[in-house]
């Protein structure tokens, strides 16, 4: 894929696999969770938000979203309890930059291109979280975030609806993946999201951010994500 030394241009991802339990070297996140919508600060009851600044646990151990240094494409691995992990990270841009990124912003006012986005998966035999990461948006400001079944694209559309769990059922947290946070003063933000069910084999391709919290709003960026089923 593209040069590292294009990153400081676009922020191309970088993507990181591995077995749940860490054999294969890499962190794997912490024993942590949340309820099925909730933020860092470990207080979410299936639709609340929280603060950027809030330290929760379900994070990949080690994982930093100012640390992406370069693309690199995923690498894998399956853990002996038969668990996974996966970390992507992005730098946005806006649509026909000179050198193409999967972490999009259609508004640059509210998503400024080189903000930041790291997303995060884990599952074993019980749980399947999602969590996210941002940094470089506007301080003090509540935004959506929605896991969606296609890739990003220069159209917001590009990446259909939100991915559900029974297709056509409610639009909700313990339906779909919602990832709403706040940020702090910095402009940064996270969130996690759990469920007892997993993705269907290529079924969740993105995530998109929205100007609102809550199951609508306006799209104002776009990260492509390898999700893993």
């Amino acid at each position: 894929m593209g040069a590292a030394a294009l990153l400081m241009l676009t922020g191309g991802p970088t993507l990181a696999h591995g077995a749940a339990d860490g054999t294969d070297g890499a962190p794997a996140p912490d024993g942590g969770g949340h309820a099925a919508h909730s933020t860092g600060t470990g207080t979410g009851t299936g639709t609340g938000t929280g603060t950027g600044d809030a330290s929760g646990s379900g994070k990949a151990s080690g994982a930093s979203v100012a640390g992406a240094t370069g693309e690199a494409g995923p690498v894998g691995g399956a853990s002996r309890s038969g668990g996974f992990w996966m970390r992507a990270d992005g730098v946005f841009s806006p649509p026909g930059s000179f050198v193409p990124s999967d972490a999009l912003t259609y508004d640059t006012a509210l998503v400024p291109a080189a903000a930041r986005i790291e997303i995060t998966q884990y599952a074993d035999r019980t749980s399947h979280r999602v969590g996210t990461r941002l940094r470089g948006l506007v301080p003090n400001r509540a935004y959506g975030m929605h896991v969606h079944t296609s890739p990003c694209a220069a159209d917001p559309a590009s990446a259909g609806p939100h991915y559900q769990h029974r297709v056509s059922a409610t639009a909700d947290p313990v339906n779909e993946v919602w990832l709403d946070f706040r940020t702090d003063r910095n402009g940064a933000g996270d969130a996690e999201a759990r469920h007892e069910w997993g993705f269907r084999d290529g079924g969740a391709r993105s995530v998109v951010v929205h100007d609102a919290q809550g199951g609508a709003g306006k799209r104002v960026a776009c990260f492509t994500v390898p999700f893993s089923s």
